[in-house]
């Protein structure tokens, strides 16, 4: 059995930081959220430096500097019609999960922003991860409307987990 979280540490201040727990956490409750079972799912995630992720960024976004997250979704799972609920990811089986994406992470990155905001590290790398994982199951926040669902949505995913509105 595949696991829910495949996570991958580039920068060992990742481990220290407890990247694997925190995704694993972030993942349960966003799909516990949108009512999708975790078994038949299964979600990349990379821990990396500024350096990596202003690399990646560059290659797929065309902006050549570091960000906090980027997500690369399997699936093209966004609605048509702004503010439209996405599509429902098609479930593999726990022996053969289906793909979710892949998220790349950077410490630095979110480092600083937590230091910024005044908020925990854990805190703020879980919100991370939920909006990542969030792009990967076709939300998004370029239209108004579809930023609005996206950012409501991600405000009752952390509601759960005891975090507050980080908007």
């Amino acid at each position: 059995m595949e696991p829910l979280v495949d996570c991958v540490i580039e920068d060992a201040r990742w481990a220290e930081a407890g990247l694997e727990a925190l995704s694993l956490r972030a993942v349960q409750a966003t799909l516990a959220v949108l009512g999708l079972p975790e078994a038949g799912f299964t979600l990349a995630v990379m821990g990396c430096d500024d350096a990596r992720i202003a690399t990646l960024n560059g290659e797929f976004r065309g902006k050549e500097r570091p960000t906090n997250v980027l997500s690369w979704p399997a699936w093209d799972l966004a609605a048509d019609a702004d503010g439209g609920a996405p599509e429902a990811p098609e479930q593999g089986t726990p022996e053969d999960p289906e793909s979710l994406g892949d998220i790349a992470i950077a410490y630095d990155t979110c480092a600083r922003e937590a230091a910024e905001a005044g908020k925990p590290m854990a805190d703020h790398v879980t919100h991370l991860i939920v909006h990542g994982l969030l792009h990967c199951l076709g939300y998004d926040h370029i239209r108004d409307a579809d930023a609005t669902l996206m950012e409501g949505t991600e405000v009752r995913i952390l509601a759960t987990l005891g975090l507050s509105d980080p908007y």
